[in-house]
């Protein structure tokens, strides 16, 4: 459908955004069919590329997980797309095909990640995800120049990492396929040549993503990128790259082979627990709304990772719904930032004071966005940080159930005091010392300041709302699914 999009975008660009969400749209009830016959059949989907039979063809896999994932994504990516149709004009109207096309290319590339069962074929798409994920970055002015280079140096650092790994892997079993691969790796696992090609495997996935210390792309490309670039690359593009990383512990390797054979999984705990913090201290010290968040996503980032190397089924499930409530959370946020940019014309902190009024439900949603990163009961947050301290405590790992209160309150400093600047002071700001006198704002801009359009509030609304609701079902969705798929 990219293919499409594009040539269709470049000869009538309002054509462009409709043949987008069509093709989303169809994405996202594909996702919802495959993922209810798994549950219904209680057995995997599995396609042959070609007819060729694995391990010589390409197999694609819909099972519990990939197909949870899936929906997460595509869903996620709806609504963002629809939300910024009025953003996505700042970057020129003779662009807008080409938008759409590298954002159906960038969708594309993330489900193939998702369902594909071909560590060869998992790395194409992650550099077909990575390409158009690095041309949208570019979309920008000439920061956003930089902030895409930087990311596509390490980026194609990492798919390189990957790719050496994935070779050292086929030198040893003779097999791409992951099934297979799985049940041959028993015979080759005390290889020197398999262990290197799990540490060139995490290594590349940690920086695709973005894991402590490996996180340099982020911050400017998140802080730079166009407001419709950013709200779509920050809930998704991260989280396929952990959903790969996951994958390698369900499908490849044995969670024993990676504690004990190769320390993999104690150094996705180590890393993840200092990203955590450095994160959200970090984050704290921001005094841009984008930045602020995009440092926020390196915490909760290591999140993650801390759950997928605690290597337990329970902890496993904690890291899929962590996927999905950052995603939904993060959303959020990047959208309340994009309508506050486009109200405001700033993303400073400061321009914040007084929305509450000015702007009630973008800020409303930016609360239930902030509510449930702090982790505060009964959003979404609260219950996927539960599940990774008991996950914690199970292993006895107590220090993993430190950092998480910890980085709940760090969390709630650094949103707390928006949400504090948004409804309990008056607007416009007065001109903030610490600033050195700047954060005012002048009369022109006071009455320039209204709601965001409706065509973003709704989806925008839909997704604060969703935090509540999928904290509210958690229940369902971890018995139903998750434990399942792990």
């Amino acid at each position: 459908m990219a293919l499409i999009v594009t040539p269709t975008g470049l000869w009538r660009p309002q054509a462009a955004f409709p043949l987008a969400v069509v093709a989303v749209t169809a994405s996202v009830i594909f996702s919802i069919g495959a993922l209810a016959e798994v549950s219904q059949n209680d057995a995997p989907l599995r396609h042959l590329l070609g007819n060729w039979e694995p391990p010589l063809g390409i197999e694609y896999v819909v099972d519990y997980v990939s197909g949870f994932v899936a929906v997460v994504i595509t869903s996620v990516a709806l609504l963002v797309i629809m939300a910024t149709r009025g953003t996505v004009t700042e970057t020129g109207r003779e662009r807008t095909g080409i938008y759409y096309g590298l954002v159906l290319l960038l969708l594309a590339g993330l489900t193939g990640i998702v369902v594909t069962g071909d560590l060869f074929n998992l790395f194409v798409f992650l550099e077909i995800a990575s390409l158009a994920a690095y041309t949208l970055v570019f979309i920008g002015d000439q920061r956003a120049m930089v902030a895409g280079f930087r990311y596509l140096i390490l980026g194609t650092i990492g798919g390189a990492l990957y790719l050496l790994g994935v070779g050292f892997l086929y030198f040893a079993t003779g097999t791409l396929n992951m099934a297979d691969m799985a049940a041959r790796m028993p015979e080759v696992a005390e290889l020197r040549s398999v262990q290197a090609g799990a540490v060139l495997i995490f290594v590349g996935l940690g920086l695709k993503m973005a894991l402590f210390p490996m996180h340099l792309w982020l911050p400017d490309a998140y802080t730079y990128s166009s407001s419709s670039v950013n709200s779509l690359i920050a809930p998704i593009m991260t989280k396929v790259a952990a959903y790969a990383m996951l994958r390698m512990f369900l499908s490849v390797f044995s969670p024993t082979y990676l504690q004990d054979e190769v320390p993999i999984a104690d150094a996705l705990i180590v890393l993840g627990l200092i990203g955590v913090i450095a994160g959200s201290v970090a984050a704290i010290s921001q005094r841009d709304l984008r930045r602020m968040l995009a440092y926020s996503s390196v915490s909760q980032i290591s999140l993650i990772a801390v759950a997928i190397g605690l290597a337990s089924p329970l902890a496993f499930v904690a890291a899929l719904l962590h996927v999905m409530n950052h995603a939904v959370m993060k959303a959020t946020l990047f959208l309340a930032a994009a309508s506050v940019r486009q109200s405001t014309g700033s993303s400073e902190i400061e321009r914040m004071t007084g929305l509450g009024k000015r702007m009630p439900i973008t800020m409303m949603a930016f609360s239930f966005g902030a509510i449930s990163l702090v982790g505060i009961p009964p959003t979404a947050g609260f219950f996927s940080k539960w599940y990774l301290v008991q996950a914690g405590i199970d292993a006895g790992q107590w220090p993993v159930a430190v950092v998480v209160l910890v980085s709940s309150l760090l969390t709630a400093v650094y949103l707390f005091r928006i949400l504090e600047r948004v409804y309990l002071r008056s607007y416009p700001p007065e001109p903030d010392p610490a600033m050195g006198g700047r954060g005012g704002v002048t009369t022109q801009t006071v009455t320039a300041v209204r709601e965001a359009p409706v065509s973003m509030l709704v989806p925008m609304l839909v997704l604060g709302l969703a935090t509540v609701a999928l904290g509210l079902m958690n229940s369902a969705i971890v018995t139903r699914v998750l434990e399942r798929g792990v």
